[in-house]
């Protein structure tokens, strides 16, 4: 089993999105916890664009830490955008963040799949706040059209899988409540508009078992295009990301269909800000460990 940490970690304990000063505390301690392993992001243009002008430091300390990165976000929600100029501004940006995710030597380049364009009543977007268990309400506006801004999407994610892969890694979407891609129909629809083996999925159970949808179920729909978990747990009504345990996601059941299955992809703790953060990854990693021997994963 190859268990990674999570970007959340660095965010739980620096803030949304770290500053690049404390990339190299967090990857420090992603190794002080024994992982291997570790997330990086890059949030929004200025935080990227940080992360972009230093990546020969980070490359080194991730490096001088003995930690590979597993996965690369570049996370710009103006991809999505329906305006051709900010779209265009953005998969550039996209295309360096794909560049610079190489330099790394990172296994996959990232994306969320972003919230449509309506207008939000109440909750915080994740691209400005990773808020969990909040409740969201939103209004169609004037004009919208779903399959206008569905063939939009599509075209985007086509277009981010091919940069992708000129920099030599395979791309994957991570669906979250209330994204445009958010459970594991929508994914499978995505993948047969795109229709490119370069294209893969993150599997986040937190995400998906608060929209109800059955994980083992899921995981046999997704099937090969599944390249990456993300672990957490909740109780299946509110969003979220809790260490293993401390929810009712059927665990043992997941880790045994993934046995049976074969998969040898990557296992990212993903916990959301709490008190002893730190204790509670140690804590998931430990829980992770103890899985792998019981399946032999």
């Amino acid at each position: 089993m190859k268990i990674t940490c999570a970007w959340m970690y660095a965010i739980g304990r620096y803030g949304f999105p770290p500053a690049t000063a404390d990339i190299y505390k967090a990857v420090r301690e992603m190794r002080g916890m024994g992982f291997t392993y570790g997330e990086l992001e890059g949030i929004g243009y200025e935080n990227l664009t940080q992360v972009i002008a230093e990546k020969k430091e980070i490359r080194q300390a991730y490096r001088d830490a003995g930690v590979k990165i597993s996965n690369f976000a570049v996370l710009l929600s103006d991809v999505i955008s329906m305006d051709p100029t900010v779209k265009a501004r953005a998969l550039d940006y996209f295309k360096r963040g794909a560049e610079a995710a190489a330099f790394f030597e990172s296994e996959f380049l990232w994306i969320d799949s972003y919230f449509p364009p309506l207008e939000l009543l109440t909750g915080v977007l994740p691209t400005k706040d990773l808020v969990y268990g909040q409740s969201m309400r939103v209004r169609i506006p004037e004009g919208f059209s779903w399959e206008a801004f569905w063939s939009s999407f599509v075209d985007t994610i086509g277009e981010c899988t091919r940069i992708a892969r000129a920099c030599g890694l395979p791309l994957l979407v991570e669906p979250r409540v209330g994204e445009t891609v958010s459970n594991s129909d929508a994914l499978l629809r995505l993948w047969d508009a795109v229709h490119d083996e370069n294209l893969g999925f993150i599997l986040d159970v937190a995400h998906q078992h608060a929209q109800k949808e059955m994980i083992p179920l899921a995981i046999e729909k997704l099937g090969r295009h599944m390249k990456y978990v993300h672990v957490a747990d909740n109780d299946s009504r509110d969003n979220r990301h809790l260490p293993p345990g401390e929810g009712n996601v059927d665990w043992d059941e997941i880790f045994a269909l993934l046995a049976r299955r074969g998969f040898d992809g990557f296992f990212a703790i993903d916990l959301e800000k709490m008190p002893n953060l730190t204790d509670a990854f140690d804590r998931t990693r430990m829980f992770l460990e103890r899985q792998a021997l019981a399946h032999h994963l």
